[in-house]
């Protein structure tokens, strides 16, 4: 298949999942074209079948902001018509399902139909997508794609309430490539990072208020008291000076670390006794299954589809956002006893291992051939 994907390319959970997915499809014979703004972040080096088209929005007096959907659109046109692509899967609802929508009418006066997925990801439903301003308009394009998913039941289930959702939603999780998230040998780094021994703790998020940084702050405060660790910051975001001023205020300079973006995440998990995610609300939980990909345990909230992915007193534990005491007393539990500790690792891994990509990509495989079959009933 000629398979266009449209994404922000930024290091948000929903341009890796798109990123990650192309590049698996591109493995298995199927020709991608990325369309967007920028070279997605994961997408740095040349590979076979992959193929990149830049949305060039150029200023003009007129407009206060550049017309970015206008110019995604024609440039969808653009590559549908002369790479003569098959389907279009945009990621992110916002604006990207609206301008598709935009891009199948022009076609379709040419006599081209073209048949669009369109994946929903989280906060362009249960944040930005269920703002009124939006609404109306993230219902409608939802309603006029070909074929509709959801990286969780728990997404899926936020998208039906928000919305009247007038086609079906199918779950398709996200996913994890053990060929890059995989525990390695990393001793030398980790006497680096904990000479004396300390246990590590890993948290990484785009910093943002809905990820609760200062809360990981507050866990670890609560976790260094009982047991000697370190903390590992990774990411960077709104939130991220906040976290830092409480690390002085409460005295933990030489134990927390914000090393800002990392683009070997990997290498830091390798590392890892422990990865935190206290978040309000997580659609899914990527950063929890690569972590766990690593033979990482998590201790998170219970909030959105982490339970459907870190399964409590199997993998790490769940508690209410906001419950910092709950978290960090299981943190404590967990990291105090190295046999448990063991046991948890073995248990993240194989959970993991639910989601590698090799099982994820057939399944979008079929749903898009689904998608195609019924979309030439249409035109016929």
């Amino acid at each position: 298949m000629k398979i266009g994907i449209v994404c922000y390319p930024t290091y948000g959970g929903s341009g890796v999942v798109a990123t990650e997915l192309g590049l698996g499809l591109a493995s298995r014979g199927h020709e991608i074209h990325f369309i967007t703004y920028r070279r997605p972040v994961r997408l740095a080096h040349f590979h076979a079948n992959i193929y990149y088209h830049e949305v060039d929005s150029d200023e003009y007096p007129l407009f206060e902001y550049p017309p970015y959907d206008t110019a995604l659109a024609s440039k969808i046109v653009d590559v549908v018509k002369y790479q003569n692509l098959d389907i279009l899967h945009v990621h992110y609802a916002i604006p990207h399902a609206t301008v598709a929508y935009m891009a199948k009418k022009i076609l379709l006066t040419e006599g081209r139909y073209l048949p669009v997925v369109t994946t929903l990801h989280g906060t362009d439903i249960t944040l930005v997508g269920s703002n009124e301003a939006f609404a109306p308009v993230v219902q409608f394009s939802i309603n006029k794609s070909d074929g509709v998913t959801a990286v969780s039941e728990s997404l899926k289930a936020d998208t039906l309430k928000l919305f009247d959702i007038q086609r079906d939603i199918k779950v398709i999780y996200n996913f994890i490539d053990f060929d890059r998230f995989r525990k390695v040998n990393k001793e030398h780094f980790k006497k680096i990072i904990a000479p004396n021994g300390e246990r590590i703790i890993v948290h990484t998020s785009n910093f943002r208020k809905v990820k609760r940084v200062e809360d990981v702050v507050l866990i670890f405060k609560e976790v260094a008291q009982k047991v000697p660790s370190k903390l590992l910051m990774i990411g960077d975001g709104p939130e991220r000076h906040h976290a830092e001023r409480l690390c002085r205020e409460i005295c933990l300079g030489e134990e927390v670390r914000f090393l800002g973006k990392q683009d070997a995440i990997e290498e830091l998990l390798s590392i890892a006794d422990l990865f935190i995610m206290p978040s309000e609300s997580e659609s899914f939980g990527l950063a929890a299954l690569e972590a766990m990909a690593c033979e990482v345990p998590v201790v998170s909230s219970n909030g959105g589809g982490l339970p459907e992915v870190n399964i409590h007193g199997v993998t790490g534990y769940l508690s209410d956002p906001g419950n910092v005491q709950e978290m960090a007393a299981n943190a404590i539990h967990l990291l105090s006893d190295d046999a448990l500790l063991q046991e948890f690792r073995a248990n993240a891994l194989q959970q993991a291992k639910r989601f590698d990509i090799h099982n994820v990509l057939p399944v979008y495989e079929a749903y898009y051939q689904e998608v195609l079959e019924k979309s030439v009933v249409k035109v016929e």
